[in-house]
Formats: C-alpha cells, sequence, structure tokens
C-alpha cells in the first residue's frame, strides 16, 4: 500500500500542487482563486479527450432507448435473448455500454488528486515543492474581494451544489415521455442520486475551505458547456438524418 501511496503522491498529487503554486506565483496580486480556476480547467482540458468519449458514448445510448424500449418489450421474457440483441444493437451502432466505467477509472486518480491538492493549508504548501519552484512571499487567498478560500464559504458550497445538480440532469436527462418502459433499479437510482449528489457536495463544501467548492463549481461549469455543445451537435445532426436510421449515432 506504501508503494501506491508514494506513486500517486509523486505521479498526481505533487506535480498538481507545485503547479497550483507556480500559477499563484506568476499570476498579479498571487491570486490563488485565479489560480485555482486555471489549473481545474487545464486539468480538464488534459482529461478532455476522455471525458469526451464517455459524453459521446452516453448520448449514442440515450438516442437508442426507443430501440431498447422496443426490444425489452419484445423479450420480456427472454432476458437471454433481450440481452443478446441489446448488445447487438450496441456493437451495430459503436457503443460500448462500459465506457463510462472505464473513463471514470482513468479520470479518478487525478480529480482526487487536484482536489486533495485544494484541501493543503497555504503554511504547508512549502513541504510539497520542487527545488525550482517557489512559494509566494504572500498569497491573495481572498477571492472576488469577498470569499476567503482558506475558509469555508456557503455561497461557494451552494454554487457547487447548484451546478452539479445542473451538470447531472444534462448528463443523464428524463426519458421522452413517448417511451414507454418499466423503471429499473439502475435508472431509479441515478434518478435519486441526482438530487442526492448535490447535496452531498454542498455538505462537503461546508466542511472544507471554500478552495475547494471553487475548484468543484468550476469542473461542474466546464462539464455543463461540453454537455451542451455534444447534446446541441447531436440534436443538429439527429435533425438533418432523421429519416436516415442509424447515421447521425456514428458521426456525433
Amino acid at each position: 500500500m506504501g508503494f501506491f501511496i508514494t506513486a500517486f503522491n509523486e505521479i498526481f498529487f505533487h506535480p498538481l500542487l507545485n503547479a497550483l503554486v507556480f500559477l499563484t506565483s506568476v499570476l498579479p496580486f498571487y491570486d490563488l482563486g485565479l489560480a485555482v480556476i486555471i489549473l481545474t480547467i487545464l486539468v480538464r482540458l488534459v482529461l478532455f479527450p476522455f471525458t469526451h468519449h464517455s459524453i459521446k458514448a452516453q448520448t449514442k445510448m440515450r438516442s437508442l432507448e426507443p430501440e431498447i424500449a422496443r426490444i425489452r418489450d419484445e423479450h420480456k421474457h427472454n432476458q437471454e435473448e433481450q440481452a443478446r440483441r441489446i448488445m447487438a444493437l450496441y456493437k451495430e451502432h459503436g457503443v460500448n455500454p462500459f465506457s463510462g466505467c472505464v473513463m471514470l477509472l482513468v479520470q479518478l486518480p487525478l480529480l482526487i488528486a487536484l482536489y486533495r491538492v485544494f484541501l493543503v493549508d497555504v503554511e504547508d504548501m512549502g513541504r510539497y515543492l520542487y527545488p525550482f519552484v517557489s512559494l509566494p512571499d504572500s498569497m491573495h487567498t481572498v477571492f472576488l474581494g469577498v470569499i476567503h478560500l482558506t475558509e469555508t464559504s456557503i455561497f461557494l458550497a451552494a454554487l457547487s451544489g447548484i451546478t452539479q445538480f445542473i451538470q447531472m440532469k444534462l448528463a443523464v436527462p428524463a426519458s421522452s415521455a413517448n417511451i414507454k418502459q418499466k423503471p429499473d433499479i439502475s435508472s431509479m437510482m441515478t434518478s435519486q442520486m441526482t438530487y442526492v449528489m448535490p447535496g452531498i457536495i454542498f455538505a462537503i463544501g461546508l466542511q472544507f475551505p471554500a478552495a475547494v467548492s471553487l475548484y468543484w463549481t468550476t469542473m461542474n461549469l466546464f462539464a455543463i458547456i461540453h454537455e451542451m455543445i455534444v447534446r446541441k451537435k447531436a440534436e443538429a445532426i439527429r435533425a438533418t438524418y432523421k429519416h436516415e436510421q442509424g447515421r447521425e449515432l456514428k458521426n456525433i
């Protein structure tokens, strides 16, 4: 276990913390809040190929919901045939239903490390710095002149919860009203998490420095914009090729 912790720190945690300090040292007024936002965006850009692939897969799967509902209805008494036909449908349209899990595993270490970075007190940052990175003489830790990033902030905690809710609603929209199917355990859990997860994020924000909530809010806003762009493109393609079954999915 010690080896994995050391590897995690050396590969993810220390580089990100040094990047945060470096950004702070080169920004006007040594603004920690602006450095948090820039670092979060940079990390999201590094993860962009993985998150984009995952969002495209989710969009394709949502587009296939009517066909999946039809298969489930036609083969409701034969679970094996139902599963076989659904997997064949996924294969036909180039969809990997497990891609979301794979992408999450790829992103998780980096996101955890980034989260840990914003939990480090400014006074303790010097312990983790590389020899060529210097801690600024002073860091401007008051974001927008009113929010102390080293203290808890109800405003940022609430904003992180609200943006988390919006992001989850966009990522997992309600199924079309025209699709009549019995809700399964997975869909019910997903629906519940859409409302529970923002509350958890809000509660976490009330327990940790505001820098953590600022990081989470920035990450959510990036994800919201990304999701909206992908959905808009998918809707435009479906509208253009609505008479050509399946073609729109392969061009998202």
